[in-house]
């Protein structure tokens, strides 16, 4: 069974059926030997704030140190989303090997006229995925109520229930007494089990079980909001009986600062975490789609809010934003509470009513006639990103657009930000092949119009509905464009395009318009073609740039303890840039394998000092640190880029950079500093880090960093094999597809062992790498062996000019 096979079997189960209880679930696990009794699981219910709990809880049971299993739902763009281990979803082998182990099981079940559901079956691949791989702790969101869904499976060591308000009546009860007892049922028999809830429903919570209780205020645990410190941070205050945390917070609102109380108690029941790990934990944890804001100018805010509690506290939120105008991007499903909804969310000035590309999505009529509104423009569009666009078109620099009214909404939404074109390379026929097979097209197929597809090719994530349309419109004016076969209503699928320039231009003419919202697809496709604007800002503008590598350590890997003393780190600045040196990067702490972590004051001591001596120098100062505080203190002393090896595991760097308005390095790195023990499985690792690299980039967007003020790094031996090494190198012109400048980071680096090279035979490779780099495209090459390096880059700049 290949991938799209297995994902096309899952994705064709019910959705529902009659039957309520675990005991399907447990005759799956059963089958599979019982892979989750040898984990620890918590399990996290409640009405709202239950996922967001859950991503708190996972970041900061990582922070403390353990490996960590996080399984929520729904999705926005892809099923494997919901399974995670330290943050990376589930691998596609794991699925394709599940699919065809749980198949004779699910047969001999239909069998037996018990038909297991999708999320019951999806509940049965994390859990196996989770024994498999040895996880410290799984952290599993429930899906309805607590007595009869599948997670219940499993005796947790701790859970939670967030909050109980009306919801699934047909399933939970007809009061909200009813349904908060159905999801008392999660308690752990050990612990005492943590809820929000509050009034009748935590009385009737309290009626099955013993609790510990989280609020504002008259509670076990206090947990208060604070300031808002910026468009997208607040503060939050925890305080328990003998301990407390105080800690910046990415989630907005009082309601968000009650799940990171919830969320603290339960790590402190689970692993006794110090407050350290917690504080920095929470403020790393992101849930894309909730209030998440996108732009501010205009305001742009996503929001999933589902049911009218929901809308009330966004309500509560948006209200704390000034601005003039409201537009308001509305969509929902067929069985919500609409009128109740609409009374809740704030009146809008221009209302535009969307549907998600779903069967259960709900009519315009529906929706209209839910919103009694006499002051609003009400507009109805086609597909939500055609209301997005539309919106954003008539929306003033002052004004709030605000999308919300179902995760699928936001989901199709937010493409908008994130979606990516990678370039692919496709100038053979087993090249084109590869990339047609990457996107699941049928080998048959695939081998018929590979020759139609060795021309400028990409890939491209699309929605059901716009792949369709783009295919046409690509074949119409004589491109090749294929879609997956992988059958994914109201998610992402792949789409390979090939053509020429020209045909390019066209298309992009073609879509700008269209009623699918592909304005910014067609754009995207314009900028790479004629490959950016031109400028001469900064170094790595105009030309690939060199930095060279200046560790005024005693450990680094190559260097280390050279240039330590600052008198030797001038000299050794100079020699740099009279060889060629585009750019100095100073650091301060080793990054090697095994090297030993310092203090934030010890690295301020060993950088600043040079700093201040070199800021006058010719060429930008880079200081390559992991640490905020470093990074400010070296900004302050008069360098000019930050280069964060860690790709902003420090929650302040993005704010420090953006501060400063200055350009930061983001690199994908899976452990800094380098964990030789520690694998990780890649699908495609060139994909995967540009997905991951993604995610990083918008959030420096996201605290005002520009995108052209953001270097991308794929991280050459951060969690990466010497062959994913060189993969990265090969396929770099695919990291075009962020819309960044590139850094390569190569220098002398253990992947060249590959090729029988000890650290001391290294320079060769690194010059021959720094020539790949050059010709497909590298923006920055970071090396030791600045004249070398310099040399091979002038020859890739000589070669490739057109006026010799």
């Amino acid at each position: 069974m290949e991938y799209h096979e297995a994902a096309n079997y899952l994705e064709s189960l019910d959705r529902s059926r009659p039957k309520l209880g675990t005991e399907t679930t447990a005759r799956m696990l059963s089958a599979l030997g019982n892979p989750h009794e040898k984990v620890d699981c918590v399990q996290i219910a409640g009405s709202n704030g239950k996922g967001s709990t859950a991503v708190m809880l996972e970041r900061v049971l990582r922070e403390a140190g353990l490996n960590v299993g996080l399984y929520t739902s729904p999705d926005l763009n892809d099923f494997r989303e919901r399974i995670r281990i330290n943050g990376r979803k589930v691998s596609k082998e794991r699925v394709r090997s599940f699919a065809e182990e749980i198949k004779p099981c699910l047969s001999r079940l239909r069998g037996d006229g018990d038909c297991p559901t999708y999320f019951e079956v999806l509940t049965v691949l994390a859990l196996q995925h989770f024994g498999s791989e040895d996880v410290d702790v799984a952290v599993l969101e429930v899906g309805i109520g607590g007595r009869h869904d599948a997670t219940s499976v499993v005796d947790p060591v701790a859970s939670a229930v967030t909050n109980v308000s009306l919801e699934h009546t047909d399933v939970l009860g007809e009061t909200v007494e009813e349904i908060a007892r159905d999801k008392a049922q999660v308690a752990p028999d050990e612990k005492r089990l943590v809820t929000s809830a509050d009034g009748e429903a935590l009385e009737a919570i309290r009626s099955e079980t013993e609790v510990v209780t989280v609020g504002e205020a008259e509670a076990d645990i206090i947990a208060r909001e604070g300031e808002i410190t910026s468009q997208v941070e607040t503060t939050v205050l925890i305080l328990g009986r003998e301990w407390d945390v105080a800690t910046n917070l990415p989630l907005l609102g009082q309601h968000q600062a009650t799940n990171a109380g919830v969320a603290a108690t339960l790590a402190r029941q689970v692993a006794k975490v110090e407050t350290s790990a917690i504080e920095l934990g929470l403020r790393s944890a992101h849930w894309p789609g909730r209030f998440e804001v996108m732009s501010t100018n205009p305001l742009v805010i996503l929001d999933g809010a589902h049911n009218p509690a929901a809308c009330e506290t966004l309500a509560d939120l948006v209200d704390r934003y000034e601005f003039d105008g409201l537009h308001l991007v509305f969509g929902a499903m067929k069985e919500k509470d609409h009128s109740r909804m609409a009374a809740e969310l704030p009146e809008p000035d221009v209302l535009h009513f969307c549907q998600p590309d779903v069967s259960r999505a709900a009519s315009f009529d529906t929706l209209t006639g839910a919103f009694e509104t006499d002051t609003a423009q009400i507009k109805r569009d086609e597909t939500v990103q055609t209301a997005v666009e539309r919106a954003l078109n008539s929306a003033d620099g002052d004004d709030c657009v605000l999308i919300t009214g179902s995760l699928y909404v936001v989901a199709e939404a937010r493409d908008r930000w994130t979606q990516r074109q990678i370039p692919k390379q496709a100038d053979t026929l087993d090249a084109a092949r590869s990339v047609l097979s990457e996107a699941y097209v049928q080998d048959g197929f695939a081998n018929r119009i590979a020759k139609d597809t060795v021309t400028y090719a990409f890939k491209i994530q699309l929605r059901k509905k716009q792949a369709e349309y783009l295919q046409q419109t690509m074949q119409s004016i004589g491109g090749t464009c294929v879609v997956s076969e992988i059958d994914s209503p109201g998610r992402h699928i792949s789409v390979v395009l090939s053509g020429t320039a020209a045909q390019y231009e066209r298309l992009a003419d073609t879509i700008q318009n269209s009623d699918l919202g592909l304005s910014y697809v067609s754009e995207r496709f314009r900028e790479i073609i004629s490959d950016g604007e031109e400028s001469d800002q900064y170094p790595w503008d105009a030309d690939t740039a060199v930095m060279g590598i200046l560790n005024v350590t005693s450990d680094s890997f190559y260097d280390g303890g050279r240039y330590a003393q600052v008198e030797d780190a001038v000299r050794r600045v100079r020699e740099m840039v009279s060889s060629g040196a585009d750019i100095v990067d100073v650091g301060g702490e080793s990054t090697r394998p095994g090297a030993d972590p310092i203090t934030v004051e010890e690295e301020i001591e060993r950088v600043v000092p040079v700093i201040e001596r070199i800021s006058g120098t010719d060429v930008p100062i880079s200081v390559d640190t992991r640490k905020a505080a470093v990074a400010d203190a070296a900004m302050e002393a008069g360098a000019d880029v930050i280069n964060d090896v860690s790709g902003l595991a420090d929650p302040d760097m993005r704010f420090v950079a953006a501060d400063h308005d200055a350009p930061v390095v983001v690199m994908h790195s899976v452990d800094a500093p380098v964990d030789p023990d520690r694998s990780t499985a890649y699908d495609d690792v060139v994909e995967d880090v540009i997905r991951e690299l993604g995610q990083r980039v918008l959030l420096a967007e996201q605290a005002g960093l520009d995108r052209e003020q953001i270097i991308v790094d794929p991280g050459l031996g951060f969690g990466k094999s010497a062959t994913e090494c060189f993969e990265l190198v090969d396929r770099l012109g695919e990291l075009r597809a962020l819309g960044c400048p590139i850094m390569v980071g190569h220098s002398r680096k253990s992947m060249f062992e590959r090729v029988d090279c000890s650290i001391d035979d290294r320079l060769p490779p690194t010059v021959a790498t720094t020539t790949m780099a050059a010709e497909r495209g590298a923006d920055i090459v970071r090396v030791h062996d600045v004249a070398e390096n310099a040399t091979a880059i002038r020859t890739v700049r000589e070669t490739n000019s057109t006026d010799r």
